[in-house]
């Protein structure tokens, strides 16, 4: 795919590595002519927008705005003046506009409307219906993400139940409304290092992301006791970020578990998380169904991470692709209850074979899904 001859421009919320960065990357790779790449905080605690500039294939510089109130309200007018400005006086077109969340897609529908952009791709990436707890706040959110997707060239959705939730609660017919792609979270495939199963712990279990009350880390904690009468030597390595961490470690306390668990604080370089998950034998993604707005409509990235790195996965039925996970033996669905999850983890590590089956099933169902495959096709259906 050549797009030597194009002006790209990608804006974001940025927090940890996800599919916006994945983007920039593959743009890089493909030497686009000028691109740039505009991301805003997450996080209130965040201080700082950044925009980076790409020209000509490798020269590059960045920039960093800092701003940041306690009114997120203030927040998100400053953010999308600051998008509009950077792009509106751009001397050249913008062949492309990627945005991701409805805020940023907005921009871009201006932008599109006055004639400075050419393409525009709403990035669907985390959707919920309940995003504010004020209704007329909530309300508002979905009408942008309603404008966004009647006047975008596409808009990408990171799993199928996106647009049907649209189309069944917000009436967005999905035959007026027929520009909506699925384009999942994929993985570098080639830039991980694996291990060859001889040098994996064959009974380290590996939780990584978000961890809040809903990823029901605390069954796990419940169900270790039972898990060492079968493996004496089990452990629990937790990659972690958000506010959960006290309760667990609280948690670990009680129950005397300290030999058996290690907490680890976020690691946001990419290299360095593939490093820390390479050697864990199974993986853990449960999330409780009554506390969970989020995860039945998004692609969590956990689920491809563990897969690209050959860790089969203990996961309850709430992501859209679970059934699809088991369905290829590279993973087992669990129940809501600690002797489900003792037995599925028993099961696992105790059986070395299984264990190596489901690994290098793992591997071939990663395989699949490349970022370079799937930017390829859907980026060249957009372009020409």
């Amino acid at each position: 795919m050549d797009i030597s001859n194009k002006n790209i421009v990608i804006a974001t919320h940025y927090l940890v590595y996800w599919a916006p960065q994945a983007l920039r990357d593959f743009l890089i790779e493909k030497k686009v002519k000028t691109f740039y790449f505009i991301a805003h905080p997450l996080q209130i605690n965040d201080t700082k927008s950044y925009i980076e500039h790409i020209l000509s294939w490798n020269i590059y510089s960045k920039r960093e705005i800092k701003f940041r109130s306690k009114n997120n309200f203030i927040n998100y007018i400053f953010e999308s003046f600051l998008t509009f400005k950077e792009c509106v006086f751009k001397k050249d077109k913008i062949d492309l506009y990627v945005w991701v969340d409805p805020l940023n897609a907005f921009i871009g529908v201006l932008l599109k409307l006055i004639g400075k952009v050419r393409k525009t791709i709403y990035y669907t990436i985390d959707y919920v219906p309940y995003r504010f707890s004020n209704k007329l706040l909530n309300n508002f959110y979905h009408w942008l993400d309603k404008v966004c997707v009647k006047y975008s060239d596409e808009t990408w959705n990171v799993s199928h139940r996106i647009a049907e939730w649209r189309e069944k609660i917000k009436w967005l017919s999905k035959i007026i409304y027929n520009k909506q792609r699925v384009v999942p979270i994929w993985v570098w495939f080639d830039k991980i290092e694996r291990l060859p199963f001889d040098k994996i712990k064959n009974h380290q279990l590996l939780f990584i992301w978000n961890l809040l009350e809903k990823q029901w880390v605390q069954l796990v904690l419940d169900a270790i006791p039972q898990i060492l009468k079968e493996i004496n030597d089990f452990h629990f390595l937790i990659v972690w970020w958000w506010e959960y961490e006290s309760v667990l470690k609280d948690k670990v306390e009680q129950m005397n578990l300290y030999k058996y668990v290690t907490f680890t604080w976020w690691i946001k370089d990419r290299n360095e998380l593939d490093k820390i998950m390479k050697d864990s034998a199974v993986s853990i993604a449960m999330y409780d169904k009554e506390k969970d707005t989020f995860t039945y409509y998004a692609d969590p990235t956990k689920l491809k991470d563990y897969l690209s790195a050959w860790i089969p996965i203990l996961l309850t039925d709430l992501p859209h692709n679970a059934y699809e996970i088991q369905d290829k033996w590279c993973g087992i669905i669990v129940e809501y209850n600690v002797d489900s999850l003792v037995k599925a983890v028993i099961d696992m590590m105790y059986d070395k074979e299984k264990l190596a089956k489901y690994r290098l099933n793992c591997i071939t169902y990663a395989k699949t899904f490349d970022w370079n495959i799937i930017f390829t096709s859907n980026l060249e259906r957009v372009l020409w």
